[in-house]
């Protein structure tokens, strides 16, 4: 085998091997159009914002809601009930970075939803509560 031809599948191995190290980090990009589309697919109905809006801010028998340390209507900062630690704006439209990384997204939903309603959110629970963030104008 030549020495050309070696270095060629050689850095066709290379490439292969990094854009699967890179896939996971490609995945993981969203948007919150599409995270709505993934909820509303496995919940098998479309999203209501006034059902999203009104699970948001109830406590569900527990100590606190969605809107506890988010505010009422999210499009302002808001602080952790319990330490105080501030939260950037929930609604996408006044905070970029919202609902932008599905990993990062499902993370928060399964550490906020155990707090507030003491399991982890269905999907079409996910899905209202977007739909209504969504709808959110600062």
């Amino acid at each position: 085998m030549n020495a050309p031809r070696l270095a060629l599948q050689l850095l066709a191995v290379l490439a292969a091997t990094l854009a699967l190290a890179l896939a996971p980090i490609a995945v993981q990009a969203a948007t919150p159009g599409e995270l709505i589309a993934g909820y509303t697919a496995q919940a098998g109905a479309a999203p209501v914002a006034a059902r999203g809006q009104q699970f948001f801010n109830t406590t569900h028998g527990r100590e606190w809601s969605c809107g506890s340390c988010h505010g009422a209507v999210p499009v302002q900062p808001g602080k952790h009930a319990s330490t105080g630690k501030p939260i950037g704006a929930l609604a996408p439209a006044a905070n970029a970075e919202r609902f932008t990384d599905a990993a990062k997204t499902e993370k928060w939903f399964r550490r906020n939803c155990n707090d507030v309603v003491g399991r982890e959110c269905t999907a079409a629970e996910k899905a209202d509560v977007m739909s209504w963030l969504l709808s959110l104008k600062p």
